[in-house]
């Protein structure tokens, strides 16, 4: 009897005890046995970051794809299934696919240990090499230096977002530390594009790049962007561009989009993809406005919001994007993982909510307990933090009392997948 994808992706969960593990020795040894994938595919665009890796992978896709090219792409975690991960020339990948490729990795490792991340990286490097395409995508799961993707030896660009404090346990508890994992995808005389940085942060990356030979291409040195008159406005060397404003909403794509055209630039990309990226990308759970699907209808008409952004800096964009929003009651419906930054996160939001309503994550261990999540806001600023049962019971308590509510459903990715579940419950 054929299994499903996700049968065999509880199996692959069997294989290390531990969730995270960072090592790159297991992933060396599935890619020896998968015939080295990874140096059998399309020019690699490898990215690393703490915020914005996502949307700029989207923009860069849209440009990419807006000139004719076939684009795979790599993306974790998924929101509401795994195939969202995996983009084969363009399509996610199909179940049929996925399953085979899953099934062969599973047998090709054997008992021997793996975790998850490792295993089904290395299932998306074999399904793209195996793929037509003309270039891959590759966002880091976690750092860069030790992340599974990080097996590519001559990629085409690397590109770091802005680096931020986020998984200290795993990355160290200082930006120059953390820095100093993500750089670790900065490989030997391939071009860099740099966003905005702390300048401790830079500092690495520069003393990395110099180690490495690897050409720079840094926010505020060689190129810049902002937004003039209406119009995002991007300059480098080779020339200034007049652009509309990015599709994503929020303040911060403005730099996520000047990052995806200095990629696009390094890699001869003309104005009409570097217009193509701002204008036609979309990314789910990123200040998404849901406008259909089980909860928009239930309880129209407020306004629902989701997103999925889970540490400070996420926390200053959100609240930065709820800033240029029409004046609106604004109520937030948040539940985080107990690894974050909680009060850190909450603390801008507290400026532009005038509520927020804790939940649990469904299904997830390291929820936080939605009274902690509550005792947390309070700490952090807002003057009405209650707790409720379920998603549905926090939309049902805020729209009885509001039903114009302006509702962000935010804190964690996991949350934003759950409600993604809830409002399209056919499509998963």
């Amino acid at each position: 009897m054929t299994q499903s994808s996700d049968e065999i992706l509880t199996r692959m969960m069997t294989l290390h005890p531990k969730i995270i593990d960072l090592t790159l020795d297991r992933v060396w040894r599935l890619l020896s046995l998968t015939d080295n994938p990874q140096d059998r595919l399309p020019p690699v665009i490898h990215i690393a970051g703490t915020n914005g890796k996502g949307s700029t992978q989207a923009m860069i896709r849209a440009g990419l794809e807006a000139s004719g090219a076939a684009v795979h792409a790599y993306t974790s975690p998924h929101l509401a299934r795994f195939h969202e991960r995996i983009r084969l020339a363009g399509d996610l990948i199909t179940e049929t696919a996925l399953t085979d490729v899953l099934d062969r990795c599973y047998t090709a490792n054997g008992p021997e240990p793996i975790t998850y991340f490792e295993i089904t990286t290395v299932a998306a490097l074999v399904a793209f090499a195996e793929t037509q395409a003309d270039y891959t995508l590759l966002e880091v799961g976690l750092g860069g230096r030790l992340d599974a993707t990080n097996v590519i030896s001559s990629p085409a660009v690397t590109v770091i977002t802005p680096v931020d404090l986020d998984h200290q346990s795993f990355l160290g508890d200082t930006l120059s530390a953390i820095a100093g994992e993500k750089a670790g995808i900065i490989k030997r005389g391939v071009p860099c594009v740099v966003g905005p940085q702390h300048d401790e942060s830079l500092d690495v990356i520069e003393r990395t790049a110099a180690r490495h030979g690897a050409p720079l291409y840094v926010h505020g040195q060689h190129w810049h962007v902002g937004v003039e008159a209406g119009r995002l406005v991007y300059q480098d060397d080779t020339g200034l561009l007049d652009l509309p404003l990015p599709a994503l909403p929020g303040p911060h794509q403005i730099m996520n989009a000047g990052i995806a055209i200095a990629a696009l630039r390094v890699l001869g990309k003309d104005e009409a993809a570097c217009e193509a990226a701002v204008t036609r990308a979309s990314w789910p759970a990123r200040m998404q406005r849901m406008t259909d699907g089980v909860l928009v209808d239930s309880y129209h008409p407020a306004e629902l919001w989701l997103d999925g952004g889970h540490n400070p800096a996420a926390g200053h964009a959100i609240a930065a994007t709820l800033a240029t929003l029409p004046q609106r009651p604004t109520h937030l419906i948040c539940g985080m993982l107990n690894t974050k930054d909680i009060t850190g996160y909450l603390a801008p939001l507290a400026t532009q909510a005038t509520s927020l309503t804790a939940v649990s994550i469904p299904d997830e261990p390291a929820t936080i307990a939605a009274d902690d999540t509550a005792l947390f806001a309070r700490k952090a600023g807002f003057k009405v933090a209650t707790t409720a049962p379920s998603l549905t019971a926090a939309l049902a308590d805020i729209t009885t009392s509001d039903p114009q509510a302006r509702i962000l459903i935010c804190g964690s990715l996991y949350l934003a997948g759950h409600v993604l579940r809830v409002n399209h419950p056919h499509d998963t």
